[in-house]
């Protein structure tokens, strides 16, 4: 009973900040009701292993602290189960998500149990010491939770500019970056009609291999097609999304068929679009041997 009233406060401040995490946007992932009810149930589960720790340690109970190491095995299957399920929701888009995007997804996921874990601990371990201190450093790990919701987003590591749509011939062109052969003039003047081009330019030498990742390129389109709609349908090759790279100087065109034709909206979603944790890469950090 000692410690029941810092556990209580510990488990209720991990829920809130699960609750603060959890978000259903234009993705509509996790789905409304049932799937917020499963994470804020993990949430749950995750505040309380770590609220409990503390008063464990405290009795020298170690036995139940070992629950902690459960916990994570359990939290893995969470990151599991979220993979699975969007690699069959893949499967009907039009526009897919891609692997590496789905990927750093279910790793969200999986992480967020691990700082309502983290918060629930601290909090407990605060309100143990004294009792507003723990309501304190509770609000305090609400703030933190909320600067660890979301990475770094594109425009952070490269600007995005209008392309030109143009066609020589059957070769349709984003600025001065080939996309793709088109072969039905009727196709032609429907791209020259809807489609928008973008022109990404990476900001530094670890831009330039970020962006060229295939799974960052398929997240830009899916998020643009998933927010603005996408001018395509099953059997339609020439209207379908297509990003390309200029060798040379590593500036990637993207060729977009949105419902609307408006740059600034697909601009404002472009530079959005998360950084994903599997494309970065540091080549500047590297040893070349260069002198």
């Amino acid at each position: 009973m000692n410690y029941l009233l810092s556990v209580v406060i510990g488990v209720a401040f991990g829920t809130v900040s699960r609750f603060v995490l959890l978000r259903t946007d234009f993705r509509q992932y996790p789905t409304y009701p049932q799937g917020r009810m499963i994470h804020l149930s993990f949430g749950f589960i995750a505040a309380f292993l770590g609220a409990v720790a503390v008063p464990s340690v405290l009795d020298s109970n170690w036995t139940a602290v070992t629950f902690l190491g459960l916990a994570a095995t359990q939290f893995r299957e969470v990151r599991r189960m979220e993979r699975d399920t969007l690699e069959q929701v893949d499967l009907s888009e039009l526009v897919k998500r891609g692997t590496p995007f789905i990927e750093g997804m279910a790793q969200a996921f999986e992480s967020r149990n691990y700082l309502v874990m983290f918060t629930a601990l601290v909090t407990t371990m605060l309100t143990v010491i004294n009792l507003w201190l723990g309501i304190l450093g509770g609000i305090a790990m609400l703030f933190v939770v909320k600067q660890n919701m979301s990475g770094n987003i594109l425009k952070s590591i490269a600007n995005v500019i209008e392309g030109e749509i143009r066609f020589e011939g059957p070769n349709l062109f984003v600025g001065d970056i080939h996309i793709k052969n088109v072969g039905l003039k009727v196709n032609r003047d429907i791209i020259m009609e809807r489609a928008v081009g973008a022109i990404i330019i990476p900001k530094n030498e670890n831009s330039v291999v970020t962006l060229s990742h295939l799974g960052q390129r398929q997240a830009m389109l899916h998020q643009v097609a998933n927010v603005l709609g996408a001018y395509i349908d099953s059997g339609e090759p020439s209207f379908i999304p297509l990003s390309k790279r200029d060798m040379d100087d590593g500036r990637l065109a993207l060729f977009i068929m949105p419902q609307e034709k408006d740059f600034n909206q697909v601009k404002t979603v472009l530079e959005k679009v998360p950084v994903l944790d599997s494309a970065i890469r540091l080549p500047s950090e590297g040893d070349k041997g260069k002198k």
